[in-house]
Formats: structure tokens, C-alpha cells, sequence
């Protein structure tokens, strides 16, 4: 009996991961968005927002990945929220606004490389709670960078290299 032949879009080519390194990077993932949830608390700073948990699987499962550099992590949730903002500011009320957002937001992000899939739901962060201006120090700014740093120190303290660029 001949095997199925098998579906092209479930070949995994993501290469195994060992345990403990699958354990660390949620160990570090974990640790770092507690960390800003510990500062929201605490300081009344919001630190916080969604797409900052993608950004984690990135920087702590991913480091070596282009789209986990410190310039793709900052520039691309800056850059996209910077043009969630702007467009819920020009069109508040048009439904096709949020979609005209996140494309341009993807377009930007390319042509200035600082391609970031996590920072592509940031419009949609935006338009959903319709935050200031302020928003892109806090959380964006802030918390990207914090989120940064919180690696570099992660995976040099495990000997690593990140930022590899």
C-alpha cells in the first residue's frame, strides 16, 4: 500500500527545537510581558498591548530571525502605529480606514525594512481603542524597548548573540 502523498502546507520547515530552548523561550516570553504588566500596575504606565505577545514569540523563540531586530521591533510598532493613528485621526468613522491602516502600515514597513509581523495588528490596536497621541510613547515606544532590552539581556545571559545583526 503506496503512503499518501502529503498536503505541501503541512510540511513544517521550522527546524525542532530542543526542549530546554523551547522552554526558555516561553520562560523569557513569560517573563518579559509580566514585566510590563508589573510596570503597568505599579508605575500607571501602560506598557502593554496585544501585539506585544507576538513580538515575544519572536524575540525569545526567533532571536536570530531579520524581523526580531531591535530596528524591526522599535521602527516597525512605531511606524505602524504612527499610521493607525493618523488615519483613525483623518477618517474616524470610515469602516475601510483600519484596512487602508494595516496596508499601509505592511507597505511602509517593507520599503523602510523595518518588517515586523507582530506591528501589522498595531492600526487595528488603534482603531479599536482609539487612544492619543501619547500612545506611541506608551506603550509603543516604551514597551518595544523595554521588550528589546529584556532580551538582549535574556539571551546574552545564556551565552547568546541577539541583537545579531
Amino acid at each position: 500500500m503506496k503512503a499518501a502523498p502529503r498536503a505541501s502546507w503541512l510540511v513544517r520547515p521550522q527546524p525542532k527545537p530542543k526542549l530546554f530552548a523551547a522552554l526558555f523561550a516561553g520562560v523569557g516570553g513569560g517573563s518579559a510581558i509580566a514585566a510590563l504588566s508589573l510596570i503597568t500596575q505599579q508605575a500607571d504606565i501602560l506598557m502593554l498591548m496585544a501585539p506585544f505577545g507576538a513580538t515575544c514569540v519572536l524575540l525569545f523563540a526567533l532571536p536570530q530571525s531579520p524581523l526580531s531586530q531591535p530596528a524591526n521591533v522599535i521602527g516597525g510598532h512605531l511606524l505602524s502605529t504612527a499610521v493607525g493613528l493618523s488615519l483613525r485621526l483623518a477618517f474616524p468613522d470610515s469602516w475601510w480606514a483600519v484596512g487602508l491602516a494595516v496596508g499601509l502600515a505592511i507597505s511602509l514597513m517593507s520599503l523602510l525594512r523595518v518588517t515586523h509581523p507582530p506591528a501589522g495588528a498595531d492600526p487595528i490596536v488603534v482603531f479599536v481603542a482609539d487612544p492619543g497621541f501619547e500612545f506611541l510613547l506608551t506603550p509603543v515606544l516604551a514597551g518595544s524597548v523595554a521588550l528589546v532590552g529584556m532580551a538582549t539581556l535574556f539571551h546574552r545571559g545564556q551565552g547568546g548573540d541577539y541583537p545579531n545583526v
